[in-house]
């Protein structure tokens, strides 16, 4: 069966504009994500990059990105890895991050995410590890987490529809 979410993304890609307009879907199915403005960049199966530029509202008081900011820039683009890789029978939840600041973060921040084995159907929940690494403009590591993902049997629909 194929993923609902990851069809919708491929159609949208194709339109002027669609990868702006998926993205703002994105946060208006997950509002908080809103506040980082993320732009998905990449959404693949076991494969996800997100982008984030540096704005006054991601903004501390160092003049650098949040670090929030940049937790949210992974958990994003884990989660939308996770519901591009899935099976249509199993659901996800992320259960816990461990985060490390590496270097001071600044300008347009570029996260991707990929799993630590591929996300396979199975009658009972495993935890599916995630990293995220997030590089600045010059191409050097400022941050990287490790994402716990619950995943478990669908006991409902999916809330993608590509229809």
């Amino acid at each position: 069966m194929p993923n609902r979410l990851l069809e919708l993304y491929r159609r949208m890609r194709r339109w002027p504009g669609g990868a702006w307009l998926f993205s703002r879907a994105v946060c208006f199915r997950a509002p908080y994500f809103s506040s980082i403005a993320p732009r998905v960049a990449v959404l693949e199966p076991c494969r996800c990059e997100a982008v984030m530029e540096h704005r006054r509202r991601v903004t501390n008081h160092l003049g650098t990105v949040h670090a929030i900011a940049l937790c949210n820039l992974a958990e994003l683009a884990a989660g939308l890895m996770a519901e591009a890789s899935l099976p249509a029978g199993m659901r996800w939840i992320p259960r816990g991050m461990t985060v490390e600041y590496l270097r001071k973060a600044r300008g347009t921040m570029r996260a991707v995410a990929v799993p630590a084995f591929e996300p396979h159907e199975a009658a009972e929940g495993y935890e599916l590890p995630v990293d995220v690494t997030i590089t600045a403009p010059d191409g050097e590591t400022v941050f990287r987490a490790r994402i716990a993902m619950w995943v478990s049997p669908r006991r409902d629909q999916p809330k993608w529809t590509s229809s």
